[in-house]
């Protein structure tokens, strides 16, 4: 899991590179890189879930996001992650 610590002040660049970093997101959640990805309410952080063999791996995968060079990362290996879209569900039909 990484915590990104976004700048105090969004300059017009970061701002341009947004829609470009949302289609990246996307991107790795269709691919199964991210599992979750949420931004807090007052924009200053950003909690993403990566799915990675190493913290380099983690890392290497922020840097290539547009938004990359303007966030601060912190990196924390879990032990499991559980959602509820992980649980099998069973049809009667």
């Amino acid at each position: 899991m990484v915590e990104l610590e976004l700048p105090d002040h969004f300059s017009e660049e970061f701002m341009s590179l947004i829609p470009n970093h949302r289609m990246v997101v996307q991107s790795m959640l269709a691919k199964g890189m991210l599992k979750s990805y949420a931004l807090s309410m007052d924009r200053s952080r950003i909690w993403a879930v990566f799915v990675a063999d190493s913290e380099f791996g983690v890392l290497d995968m922020v840097a290539r996001m547009p938004l990359g060079p303007y966030l601060t990362p912190s990196v924390s290996e879990l032990m499991f992650f559980n959602s509820p879209d992980m649980i099998l569900h069973f049809s009667m039909n």
